[in-house]
């Protein structure tokens, strides 16, 4: 059974001290749901934060990762975090190679991990409770807000899901961090979050061959400049549902907050699974 495909709405590096916030918990039962039934022997990611150059993806090579923290104006200790992760030669290469035969520009680079990575990771795969103990290779975004490339770019890894590696894609179903101000203290999504994390939905959860078109028209609505008014965030889902090829999606859980969303989807099944 080929693993399957998730995408991670991470928030910010607050939602590791957020124990209460459902986004936490619900990152916690997906990182059970991985580590104790789908169990794969690494974990390929994609997260908003790296974006390399308009036509070429680069592939972290190390196997010792520091983490890079890409935030600013936060509490000391938020810069003193730690996330124990190790890299795979093996692995990159795998993603290197299955690039280069897509025609997709590459190159390793030595890259430590960002809070798109290890933040949502530490909610997921809490290192004294639930901890993942697999190689973890970041992989790049293209630096374009072009969704068909970078559904290609999933689609060239796509067959890795068939050497037990496991794909996640990590962005935001919503994000746009300069209206926080106007809903800040007010938990009540603001209309263009409600309807564009809808439409999110329903275009991921179209039928896999028509799935690409949707998804990119998708950034032709009138409200996607404000749900995203860059497209790094959202991107990520696109390469996830390359990535997906013939299997469905599902949405497994959604919360509207203010300017945000924290869709979380997962594309195939997982054997045994419950509802999450």
């Amino acid at each position: 059974m080929r693993t399957p495909v998730y995408f991670l709405s991470h928030g910010g590096p607050n939602v590791m001290y957020q124990v209460d916030h459902p986004a936490y918990k619900k990152l916690g039962q997906i990182g059970r749901e991985i580590t104790t039934k789908v169990k794969p022997r690494a974990v390929v990611v994609f997260s908003a934060h790296w974006q390399a150059s308009r036509d070429t993806i680069q592939v972290n090579t190390a196997e010792i990762t520091d983490l890079i923290y890409d935030f600013y104006g936060f509490p000391s200790h938020y810069y003193k975090e730690k996330y124990p992760n190790v890299g795979s030669a093996e692995v990159s290469k795998k993603v290197l190679d299955a690039l280069g035969a897509a025609g997709i520009k590459a190159e390793g680079v030595k890259r430590g991990l960002d809070h798109g990575v290890w933040a949502s990771f530490k909610c997921a795969f809490e290192p004294d409770k639930n901890p993942l103990n697999v190689p973890i290779v970041q992989v790049s975004l293209f630096k374009t807000e072009d969704p068909v490339q970078h559904y290609r770019l999933g689609q060239a890894v796509s067959h890795l899901r068939d050497d037990d590696v496991l794909i996640i894609a990590s962005g935001m179903a919503v994000h746009n961090l300069r209206d926080m101000m106007y809903s800040f203290g007010d938990p009540r999504p603001l209309p263009y979050t409600a309807s564009f994390d809808e439409a999110l939905k329903n275009a991921v959860t179209t039928a896999p061959e028509d799935r690409e078109k949707a998804m990119s028209e998708l950034l032709k609505r009138p409200d996607a400049r404000q749900a995203h008014p860059y497209f790094d965030h959202l991107l990520p889902i696109h390469i996830g549902a390359g990535a997906a090829g013939e299997d469905r999606a599902k949405r497994l859980w959604t919360l509207g907050e203010g300017s945000l969303s924290w869709a979380q989807y997962r594309f195939g099944e997982v054997a045994n699974s419950s509802s999450l």
